[in-house]
């Protein structure tokens, strides 16, 4: 989707003639072409049984929880996201028509390709590491949050809970687990019926559109995260349109096109940090509503139509 919009463009006029006057955007590239890690994630064999989450607590050093508190499946009442000290949620979507067969997913950070928290970032405490992780370096934060409100997918936590030292929280990859033990994450590592796999974001993809070319009766034809946002470094197959799961409709232009122009503002023209990221957030989330209103409006259309009308 385009975000040149009307609406949009009168949220940012006030800012506009600073934002203009900044250094040019570097090249987009295509991110199929990304050759970093990534991981494949086929909803279509999860069974929900939260082994991922208790892995990630562990190797992360997260709530210190017992492997058994994770096999409540209460939790799958309600819609969950990630906190301070849980990198990574599954989440249960009943199916009407098979109500014995519901669709678990897994929630996490997903690793853009392209990443708007760390272009949002001022003090470079978030960073892409080498093999395309998004890390965290909690000695650079200064607590500004703009990653927070610059994330497409709403996925950075803080620990409100800390008044003294509290840092931004989010899945880090197991970039350290990965770099120094040459290990896979810890998720992936853990889970029974192999639903994730771990390798060259180029390999996935085309793994994953051979399984979609196989069995196209098993998947819809689309891999969430090849190009959402600029492409992310998890990918996803299902069985059921992904805004049926719970995955936000999102275009495929990287969102620091926005924070790299209000940053450059920033510097050189000692505009307010906060003023200009209010105006960023705002602009964030109308490209969210308006997405997700394209995305209702095309579905109401399609429900529309007589039957046998393509």
């Amino acid at each position: 989707m385009e975000l040149n919009r009307r609406g949009f463009l009168h949220l940012l006029g006030a800012g506009a003639t600073c934002m203009c006057a900044g250094p040019a955007l570097g090249e987009s590239n295509d991110p199929t072409e990304d050759d970093g890690m990534a991981m494949l994630v086929d909803t279509t064999e999860c069974i929900g049984c939260r082994k991922c989450e208790f892995a990630c607590d562990q190797a992360q050093g997260l709530s210190g929880r017992s492997r058994e508190s994770f096999e409540d499946t209460s939790v799958f009442d309600q819609p969950r996201r990630m906190v301070a000290d849980a990198y990574t949620v599954v989440n249960r979507y009943p199916q009407p028509n098979t109500p014995d067969q519901p669709i678990y997913v897994k929630s996490q950070c997903m690793h853009c390709v392209k990443p708007a928290c760390v272009s949002a970032c001022l003090v470079g405490a978030l960073t892409t590491a080498e093999n395309g992780a998004v890390v965290y370096d909690a000695g650079k934060c200064m607590g500004c949050r703009y990653c927070m409100v610059a994330c497409p997918f709403e996925v950075p936590a803080y620990e409100y809970s800390d008044p003294l030292t509290p840092r931004v929280r989010k899945c880090v990859f197991c970039f350290e687990r990965v770099k120094n033990e040459a290990k896979i994450p810890a998720c992936a590592e853990m889970c029974p019926p192999m639903c994730l796999t771990y390798g060259k974001r180029t390999e996935l993809l085309a793994l994953a559109h051979e399984r979609i070319a196989k069995y196209p009766d098993k998947y819809v034809n689309n891999v969430y995260g090849e190009h959402e946002v600029g492409g992310t470094r998890w990918l996803y197959l299902a069985a059921k349109p992904f805004e049926e799961l719970g995955f936000l409709t999102l275009g495929d232009k990287p969102i620091p096109q926005l924070t790299e122009t209000l940053q450059h503002s920033i510097f050189k023209f000692g505009i307010p940090p906060l003023l200009l990221f209010g105006v960023l957030g705002a602009a964030i989330t109308a490209f969210k509503d308006d997405s997700s209103h394209g995305a209702a409006s095309a579905k109401d259309a399609s429900s529309s139509k007589p039957k046998g009308v393509s």
